[in-house]
């Protein structure tokens, strides 16, 4: 397998040799250029080709999602932004991850395992970009139907009284389709989407203007609700389904689980143990496994599960292991899964 190419893009020198010195130790990682604005950046896509780009959200003259937005339309081609973890950078990049932006990265505080998870988002997103151009070609919402599915879908077995969604890479843009698609009066939906800590406040409330339902960012100990949305948020603890005769919110500390804190899979098996009413699990685009054993923990204990299909997941790993290991009972489309769920 030949080393995944990538131009360097950020204003900071010092930013682009950090960034250069924590590739160059991945031997399937080749830094091909750098670049200090986007006119240059331009100019070096066209001669170099990269696999992947790194791209700050923050630069003069032309900032990163103007710049963002040029490269989606004139050269789909993988971008990671890399952000400081500011209320206007989390902002920036949540704006970037709903443009086609691959994944984004917080530019470090410290020394300590600076930029540690780069060189995995670097090669996951090199596999990407074959598919990146025909996303994007397809319209606006950059979404492929399924040869296998039919115009009009088959609804759910049953409609669910408590609906729980995993989601990574690529999780951004499609939840933001997916709950445009709820009705104000959807049954209480659970969300772990993983995302920094800095920026799940701030997807909530864009979460919030982009359906009819409320969306929130989940506080701990709140009685679950019609209509409402919670959005786990990123950081120290996990967000589980405390049961009872009123089912509620529960954040709890932890360590990780499938590599995350929060993740899908204490999410999903905290409902496949204690929710005793019809519920439905949802697994979206995302890397790695999480949220998989715990769909079908949610399977085996009569959920409907769901898994986004290939031709649409941005990265189809975290809804293949789940189809794989059995836990999915049926793939959709992503423009298909809410008519499935409520039509």
């Amino acid at each position: 397998m030949c080393a995944a190419s990538v131009l360097v893009v950020d204003d900071s020198m010092t930013m682009r040799a950090l960034i250069k010195h924590a590739l160059s130790r991945d031997p399937e990682i080749r830094v091909v250029g750098e670049a200090s604005n986007p006119f240059e950046a331009r100019t070096k896509m066209k001669e170099l080709d990269p696999d992947v780009v790194t791209l700050d959200v923050e630069m003069p003259n032309m900032n990163g999602i103007e710049f963002l937005e040029k490269i989606m339309t004139l050269r789909p081609t993988p971008v990671i932004m890399v952000s400081n973890l500011t209320a206007p950078g989390a902002a920036a990049t949540l704006a970037a991850l709903e443009i086609g932006a691959f994944d984004c990265v917080a530019k470090p505080s410290a020394r300590e395992n600076m930029f540690e998870s780069l060189p995995g988002m670097i090669k996951e997103a090199a596999r990407a970009k074959p598919g990146m151009a025909k996303r994007w070609n397809s319209g606006p919402q950059r979404i492929n139907v399924s040869p296998r599915e039919t115009a009009r879908p088959q609804r759910a077995a049953r409609m669910p009284e408590l609906i729980a969604i995993g989601s990574s890479t690529g999780g951004v843009e499609a939840l933001m389709q997916v709950l445009s698609e709820f009705p104000a009066d959807c049954p209480p939906t659970l969300i772990v989407q993983h995302l920094p800590a800095a920026f799940t406040t701030s997807f909530a409330a864009r979460l919030d203007r982009a359906s009819r339902a409320t969306v929130v960012e989940a506080k701990g100990g709140e009685s679950l609700m019609p209509g409402h949305i919670y959005l786990a948020p990123g950081g120290e603890r996990h967000m589980l389904l405390k049961s009872g005769s009123r089912p509620s919110i529960a954040l709890v500390e932890g360590a990780t689980v499938s590599g995350h804190r929060p993740s899908v899979d204490v999410l999903f098996s905290s409902i496949a143990k204690g929710f005793k009413g019809e519920a439905c699990g949802l697994i979206l685009t995302g890397m790695g496994r999480d949220g998989a054993q715990g769909l079908l923990e949610m399977r085996q204990s009569g959920a409907q599960t769901l898994g986004q299909d290939e031709e649409t997941s941005l990265v189809y790993g975290m809804p293949r292991v789940a189809f794989e290991i059995g836990a999915v009972t049926r793939q959709l489309p992503l423009n298909k899964v809410a008519k499935y769920i409520f039509s």
